[in-house]
Parts: structure tokens; sequence; C-alpha cells
């Protein structure tokens, strides 16, 4: 069975690296693989690992002031460990589908044991080393936790956690078992029976940006094979060095620092910084040859500040995900490198599933188009009727393999986000006459203003195009004529002061780009609240605004301006 799993999912794959830049001919042939059984680091990983021992796996490039600490680890060796670590992990207790929560940062022992826990069957689930004693308790304790792995500075957060849950330490611990002992383990490796496709492999807490975290499960089949659309997308090909620049414990790390890489049998790049300085990721990202690169926008809008184009680069392929792409990043680093940064739209609970692909033509504000294996549907959310806008839904009867089996935490939601055949994103898109999707906002953020439609999106890529902005988001504000009008919250770029002046010089530039509907009436300079995972929360920033009656009379918040207060600008 292991033979033919593997020729299945390696033929799927090969399809999509021979179609690239072919997209239309990619989505007519190619066809989700679907093994009844089949165990990605068995038969996959390993597979690539006898083919090409020697090849890179895993670099990890660890930065300190004055130099370079360079972490190199083959398929061959990382093959080998991972069955060491899991017949260790088998000797402590870990069986066929515990859950065993995975909370280490970009280091070997992740991807070790990430390996390790899928051969053995076991249910990862990961956690950013972000968490507070409170999150680990909800994970430990709604997850049904029997595992932890974990750095030993990290373990005092589990000191007031109660449960029997076995605890294993990257460093040593009292109380822990050490993870260093696993060295002793036997290399050989034998599974104790076959891995069904739908077996569950990974459970993800979502961010939470309007609720608490959701659990969504994934299985052997839908993450894995579903990120051979991850691959096709970002354009990694075998022997590609991969930079994402992303942290572990969120599903964008497996999208692209496990599986999207690893499919393609490529390298995964790694730089860890204490802290984010964006000339020294890109002197890093010169040194190390990066072939293919993916990073968030706010990541993109960072390295635009640091001047780009002062580094001889080898980039071919630069991708963005984790939130819409604006304009003004493609356009502004086309002129540093010569190279397109290509948007891509993907949930926790799916793949990619729209995407500007390599060799295909980029239009300003478009998420791109439907990715191999997805139909994607645009529906009224309140009606069901399809249209050239709506909902971004994806149509059941296709059976997506990137789609999660599930939300483990609620039936009801499940059953919600699949009615009617189809899966519900919860984001709202339009389409144009060549099927190019564009991004308009999440259900709940998009806002009526004097009966007119306003795509915060929309609002927040004018904004960005500012100098002085280095980030914006765009919400309703209370007002008694137009019900609510547009107000932009502003994080200012790095020289710039958030004064009266620059308020103006903002409100100006938007006025003249945007239609008088969509005009942004109101501006306050802040740092934006985000979730653990880098995501705007909005809905905290809405809050803020119903609290208030948008009378003219109202008092003025520290660093609040309106466009009353500069009649000179007004319409």
């Amino acid at each position: 069975m292991s033979g033919s799993a593997t020729e299945t999912f390696r033929s799927a794959r090969d399809l999509l690296l021979e179609r690239r830049g072919d997209l239309a001919r990619a989505r007519r042939e190619f066809a989700w693989p679907r093994p009844g059984h089949f165990n990605w680091a068995l038969d996959h990983f390993d597979v690539a690992a006898r083919e090409h021992p020697e090849r890179l796996a895993l670099w990890i490039v660890d930065t300190d002031a004055d130099t370079d600490t360079d972490t190199r680890v083959t398929y061959g060796e990382l093959a080998d460990r991972s069955g060491q670590v899991a017949n260790w992990l088998h000797a402590q207790g870990v069986r066929r589908g515990d859950r065993v929560l995975v909370m280490l940062g970009n280091q070997v022992e992740l991807w070790e044991t990430l390996l390790a826990a899928t051969k053995l069957g076991a249910v990862i689930v990961p956690a950013t080393t972000q968490l507070t004693e409170s999150g680990i308790a909800d994970r430990i304790h709604r997850g049904g936790i029997a595992h932890v792995v974990a750095n030993a500075a990290d373990t005092p957060s589990f000191s007031a956690v109660a449960g029997h849950w076995t605890r294993i330490s990257v460093g040593q611990v009292a109380g822990w078992l050490s993870y260093a002992d696993s060295q002793h383990a036997g290399l050989d490796f034998a599974p104790d029976g076959e891995t069904r496709s739908d077996d569950p492999l990974l459970l993800y807490f979502t961010s939470g940006t309007t609720s608490r975290p959701k659990l969504v499960e994934h299985t052997h089949l839908s993450y894995p094979v579903g990120h051979l659309t991850t691959m096709y997308w970002v354009g990694i090909r075998p022997g590609d060095v991969h930079l994402n620049v992303s942290s572990p414990g969120w599903a964008k790390h497996a999208y692209s620092s496990v599986f999207a890489p690893w499919n393609a049998q490529a390298t995964v790049l790694v730089v860890n910084q204490e802290s984010f300085d964006a000339a020294a990721l890109l002197q890093r990202v010169e040194r190390c040859g990066a072939d293919t690169l993916c990073a968030p926008p706010t990541v993109w809008r960072m390295l635009l500040q640091a001047d780009p184009g002062r580094w001889d680069v080898t980039v071919r392929e630069a991708v963005a995900a984790g939130e819409p792409l604006n304009p003004e990043i493609i356009d502004r680093v086309r002129e540093a490198w010569g190279v397109t940064v290509r948007d891509g739209y993907g949930q926790t609970e799916t793949t990619i599933q729209v995407g500007n692909v390599p060799g295909q033509e980029v239009r300003p504000g478009s998420m791109g188009l439907p990715l191999p294996g997805y139909t994607v549907l645009l529906e009224d959310p309140a009606t069901g009727e399809r249209g050239e806008q709506g909902e971004i839904c994806l149509d059941l009867d296709d059976s997506p393999v990137g789609l999660m089996s599930g939300y483990r935490d609620s039936e009801e939601r499940t059953v919600e986000v699949t009615r009617d055949r189809r899966y519900h994103t919860g984001d709202v898109a339009s389409r144009d006459a060549d099927g190019y999707v564009y991004y308009i906002g999440r259900t709940d953020d998009v806002f009526k203003s004097s009966d007119y439609r306003i795509s915060p999106f929309e609002l927040e890529s004018v904004l960005l195009e500012h100098e002085s902005v280095a980030e914006a988001a765009v919400v309703p504000s209370p007002d008694p004529l137009r019900l609510a009008v547009p107000k932009a919250y502003v994080t200012v770029a790095a020289g710039a002061e958030p004064t009266a002046q620059l308020a103006r010089s903002i409100l100006a530039h938007a006025g003249t780009r945007l239609a008088p509907y969509q005009r942004v009436r109101r501006l306050e300079f802040a740092e934006l609240p985000k979730t653990l995972s880098g995501k705007i929360r909005r809905v905290e920033l809405r809050s803020h605004e119903e609290e208030r009656e948008g009378t003219p009379e109202e008092p003025r918040r520290d660093g609040e301006y309106w466009e009353s207060d500069f009649p000179e600008i007004q319409e």
C-alpha cells in the first residue's frame, strides 16, 4: 500500500510541477490524489530522503549582532532522526490518535517532532510560544492533550495546568522528560499499522479575530496532500531554497515551512531574529541565495522601509498571504527586484484556494484565480444566490481534499459552515469577467455609509500608498447623518511623526483617490491591535467606535483628527 500511495501522490505532484505557468491546463488535468491509506512522513518524506539523502531539507540561521550560526540538516539525516524520535516517543507512551501539543520555536526539534508524530499517527496540536498560561490551559483542556513537547524556558507556563499529560522538555527541567534522551533510541522505525488517509493529523486553534479560538481538524490527506496547491501557487521547484517568514503554532507555518516546500523536495530556510530587523533579514536572503520567499503583507511593508533594492537577491518567486496584499507593495518590490509579489488566499480551514501563480497576469488588487482542485463560488450570504460578488464558497460536490474535516469543538459550527453543499469561508469578494477574484472583506467587516457598501480593504490600500503610513485599518465610526463614516486607525512609518499636519496630509491623499462616498472622514494614530498570529483585530477597533455618539461636539481622543478639523480639504 505504501508504494501505491507514494506513486499516487507523486503523480499528482509531478503534474503540477510540469504545468507551472499554465494554470488553465493544470486546472483541467489535475485531480486530487485520494489514497485510502497515506502517511506523508513515511510515504513521501522518507522516500524523498532515500532518493536524495544528501539534499538539504532544513537550513536554520540564528542571528545575533556579530555572527550567524547556521544549522543544516539533510533529508537523510532528518528521516533517520525523526524515526529515532518516533521510537522514543512511543516508549514514553505516545500512541496512534493521541493529541500532542508542540510548543517549540523555529528549531530542529520542531521539525523532528512533527515528522515523528506523523509517523506514529499521533495528532499534532501546534502552539505558539507566545501563549499565556490561560491560553495553554485552554488548549490542554479543550484539546484533550495527552502529551506536551516544549522548550525548558517555557515550561513554567505549564506549572499551574492540572491533568495527566506527559511532560517532555527540550532542555533539562525537573519533573519533565528530557527530549535529549531520544538520542539513545533505535534508528529503525516500524509503524504499528497503516495510517488511514482520513485519520486526524493536525488540530489547530485558530487565532480568534472575532471569537474564541476554534479547533480546526485536518487529516493525513487534507494538509499534506492539500498543500500541493500551495506548492503550485508559490512556484517551488525541487532543490529550491524556500524562505518563509512565519512563527510556529499557526497554519501559515505548516503551509510554507513544512508541506509546500517538502512536497517539492526543496529546502526550508528559516531566519531566526531576536527582534525583527528588515535589513538583517534581507542580508540573509542575499547570503543564503533564497529562490522563493513568502511573507505576510506586514513584513513586506517593513522590508520596503529598508530599501530592498540595496541587496543583490536571487529571489525568483515572491508571494504574500495571511491578509490581502495591497497593490502599492507589488509596485515597489517590482521596482526594487524586478519580481512581482503574488497574492494568495487560504484559511486555517483550507489550503490555498485562490492565487496568482507564476507566469500568470497579476491584476492590481486581485487575489488571482481559483487553483487546481477548487471550485470557487461567490454567493449572497443571505439568499445563497450566485453572482459576481458575494461570500467566497467552495463547492463540496467536488470534495476538495484541502478542506478541514471539521471543527472538533462544535459540530453545530461545522454544519453551519458546510450547509447547502458549500463550505462558507465568511469572506466576501467580487469577480471580474475573466474570473479574477478581488477581496472585499470579512462578512462582518464590510459596512454601510449613507447606504453605500464600504470595503475596508479598498480604503486601506489607498492609505498605504502614503509614504508615512506603515499600517492602516478602516472601521465604521458612528455619524448622526450618514449612520457611519469610514475611520482609519494608522500606524506611522519609521521617521514620521503623528502630528495634525500629517493627519491632514493623509486625509487629503485619500480624498483625492477615493470616491466621495468612500472618503476617510476620521483618522486616529495608534498601534494596531493584533492577534498572536499577527492579524489585525478590526473587531476591537470597531468596538472602540461603537461606544461613541459620533456628534461634532464629541471630544477627540489623543491622536485623533476629523476631516472637519481641516476645512480646506473638505468637499
